[in-house]
């Protein structure tokens, strides 16, 4: 008798589940609790949908999260509780895991330590939030190889094995509107180090209070980067063990928050190659990753970037910290908060003076109205009109300015994706 799993929800992580367990000769019953699910599931799969779906979960071997969103505990099974990456620490044929967690600049910091893998001759397989799924590089992989997972809270949530290595960057308040609070929020991002072993390693941010308070669930060796103990900025150039790594001239990303992450991925790498000249070459090529404070294009010595993965007030916070703010137009807002709170955006925004922020939505105007009563005034769209925002910001600019999307919101309501934003706002750049 083959395994019998349910899947709740069919988006990358359920499709790949799908694709997996098919292969072994799995019985696949996929539940959703939208009555209209917007995907077709492959003619082989049942389908239980209605909003009383997940109130039939007796009776599977496994029930997998294939929407991470899902909380844990949103429903009751009998079966084996999982998710895509329980099951991939499960079946992994090496232990060289390195697992990525932050609220933001994760993505950034994964696909770096693969770079700089790579560079150096190894075998090196990236994957996870990032955008591919763990069990899709699952063949691939061989025992001496190393996989590099960008793990979000949804993915940790769940999870009873933490990676050999753990990267834990800046956590600070997101996706509320999931988990019940930020206690919660933290918990779950713990579980990247919460299992690990006297032998494990956790490599962490040197100076959140959260990423600490995270490391320190760990019973391995505990090293903060951009610190003594790692990979540092050190007058003009970043250095680990007494050695120059590259002048932080060279480095192709902008941003103090970048160098921050730089930092975590050559701490991370180095305890897998030593190679200096591969890894300098990595980090020099490195250009950053789409909508993350991403150069699209010069006009008029105006300079535009692509921040629309920028959904936390950290996340703008870095990207007003990024440049000279007395030579920065900021496009921030939306129609969708995950809970957050926006004082300490409208802080920053009083205190470093940016020359314009164009404020988007009621959101924006929410932003607005704070950054008011400290005494900054920006202009207010009650929606998005990308094209409209766009020009307005260059009409403001002048020659050596930056035009920066950054929303410190999430999409939904405006937009498909962050995606979706991020190349509407390149479009419009690219028509001025």
């Amino acid at each position: 008798m083959g395994l019998k799993l349910a899947i709740l929800g069919f988006g990358d992580e359920g499709q790949s589940a799908y694709r997996y367990f098919k292969a072994q000769g799995a019985e696949i019953t996929v539940f959703d609790e939208a009555a209209k699910p917007k995907y077709t599931v492959p003619s082989d799969v049942k389908l239980v949908t209605g909003a009383d779906a997940f109130e039939n979960l007796m009776g599977f071997d496994k029930v997998l999260r294939g929407s991470p969103a899902i909380r844990p505990d949103r429903f009751e099974t009998d079966g084996e509780r999982t998710s895509i990456t329980k099951e991939f620490f499960r079946l992994c044929p090496t232990k060289k895991i390195i697992g990525v967690t932050a609220t933001k600049g994760k993505g950034t910091i994964t696909t770096l330590v693969r770079d700089i893998l790579q560079a150096a001759g190894l075998q090196a397989h990236l994957a996870g939030n990032v955008g591919v799924p763990a069990l899709d590089i699952l063949d691939e992989i061989g025992q001496e190889d190393v996989a590099v997972l960008e793990l979000s809270s949804f993915q940790l949530w769940d999870m009873e094995e933490s990676p050999h290595i753990a990267v834990v960057g800046m956590i600070e308040p997101e996706h509320l509107e999931v988990h019940k609070d930020f206690a919660e929020y933290v918990g779950a991002k713990a579980n990247i180090a919460k299992f690990q072993t006297a032998e494990d390693m956790v490599i962490y941010h040197p100076t959140n209070t959260h990423s600490a308070a995270i490391a320190a669930q760990s019973a391995g060796q505990k090293i903060r980067y951009n610190s003594p103990e790692g990979a540092m900025v050190q007058g003009d150039a970043i250095v680990i063990d007494g050695q120059r790594i590259v002048a932080t001239s060279e480095v192709g990303i902008p941003g103090a928050h970048n160098l921050d992450n730089i930092c975590a991925a050559i701490t991370a790498a180095w305890q897998y190659t030593q190679d200096v000249a591969a890894i300098a070459t990595a980090v020099r090529a490195f250009k950053g990753l789409e909508h993350r404070l991403q150069f699209v294009r010069e006009v008029g010595e105006v300079s535009y970037y692509n921040d629309s993965i920028s959904t936390t007030v950290g996340s703008v916070i870095a990207a007003i910290q990024a440049f000279e703010p007395a030579h920065e137009i900021l496009i921030i807002g939306g129609s969708y908060s995950k809970g957050v709170d926006f004082a300490a955006l409208a802080d920053c925004i009083a205190e470093k003076k940016p020359k314009q922020v164009l404020f988007v939505g009621p959101i924006g105007e929410e932003i607005a109205a704070l950054a008011t009563a400290r005494g900054y005034h920006g202009e207010v769209y009650n929606k998005w009109q990308m094209a409209e925002i766009v020009k307005r910001a260059a009409e403001l600019a002048k020659p050596g300015d930056k035009v920066i999307l950054s929303p410190a919101t999430a999409s939904f309501g405006d937009f498909a994706n962050y995606k979706d934003r991020g190349n509407q706002f390149k479009a419009a750049v690219e028509k001025l």
